[in-house]
């Protein structure tokens, strides 16, 4: 597959969604006021702090999943779940700075009797299952059909609930036809085929709720995305709007990313961003684009 300029919004992508998390972790459960407050106005610097008292540069449970995600993957050289569910399990292992309620609950599910699918809940269509869905939208550009398989399966051993299953599916297929050239407008026909089977996804007017709720950073996402003009202004309007600032940001900065590429992403937020992290993403992206040619 030869498309002009994909690697740069590929990368672009994956890097945008690492800055995003790391932007906006600075500001997570603040609200618009007290950001303003905080930061002369707007919050716009990649500063570290926040709750979770990060370094400048670190990023969250957002990228980290992403990233166990494209590891799994290029272990099995495609999607076996039993992988990714192993690396889910290492990764919480680790002992990371911060885990969603859900995903915590799905992976110990796991650690404790092996099962790779959480029952339905009405209570977990939360954002965690499409915080980490890049990889498997980056693995499978060549198969629409392939994407939405691996992306319910790997949705599903945390989550499982149909809202969260709409927006993850959603975003990712927005995402895979801005890197393969799309455009703004193909992402509102898509968000208009959401809205018109789930209403409660609708973002105009915008609602101002920036919870973890799936339906939530839809809005957010959306309303951030299609009413500003750059890369920056995407993720800096995003994260003001505080709440769950950390996931809104990295969802934003992966739609601006794979719209606007590599290049737009602003020197100063790159040179902030964890080097480790950013030396693992541009390696992860390059291998996770290879699967498309290996037939997944």
């Amino acid at each position: 597959m030869i498309v002009p300029g994909l690697l740069s919004r590929a990368r672009g992508a994956f890097l945008g969604f690492a800055i995003g998390d790391a932007l906006g972790a600075s500001v997570e459960f603040m609200t618009a006021s007290e950001i303003a407050r905080a930061h002369d106005g707007c919050h716009r610097h990649i500063v570290g702090g926040g709750w979770l008292r990060l370094k400048p540069g670190q990023v969250t449970d957002d990228t980290q999943m992403a990233l166990a995600l494209g590891d799994a993957l290029l272990e099995a050289n495609g999607f076996d779940l039993e992988t990714v569910a192993r690396h889910f399990l290492a990764w919480l292992k680790s002992k990371p700075v911060d885990v969603g309620n859900t995903c915590r609950r799905g992976i110990q599910r796991y650690r404790l009797d092996g099962s790779l699918i959480s029952a339905f809940s009405e209570g977990d269509a939360g954002n965690g299952a499409c915080m980490r869905n890049l990889p498997v939208v980056l693995a499978t550009l060549n198969d629409a059909e392939l994407f939405e398989r691996w992306t319910l399966a790997q949705s599903h051993f945390t989550h499982n609930h149909p809202l969260s299953d709409a927006a993850t599916l959603a975003l990712g297929h927005m995402t895979r036809v801005l890197l393969l050239g799309g455009s703004r407008a193909d992402c509102r026909a898509i968000s208009d085929k959401l809205v018109a089977a789930h209403r409660t996804f609708r973002f105009v007017p915008y609602p101002k709720n920036t919870t973890g709720y799936v339906v939530d950073t839809y809005q957010t996402v959306m309303h951030g995305f299609l009413t500003t003009e750059s890369l920056e202004d995407c993720l800096v309007k995003v994260v003001n709007l505080g709440g769950d600032a950390d996931t809104n940001g990295a969802i934003a900065g992966m739609l601006a990313g794979a719209h606007y590429g590599e290049e737009a992403i602003p020197a100063r937020w790159l040179r902030r961003l964890d080097r480790a992290v950013r030396k693992r993403i541009e390696k992860q992206t390059e291998a996770l684009l290879d699967l498309n040619n290996q037939g997944g």
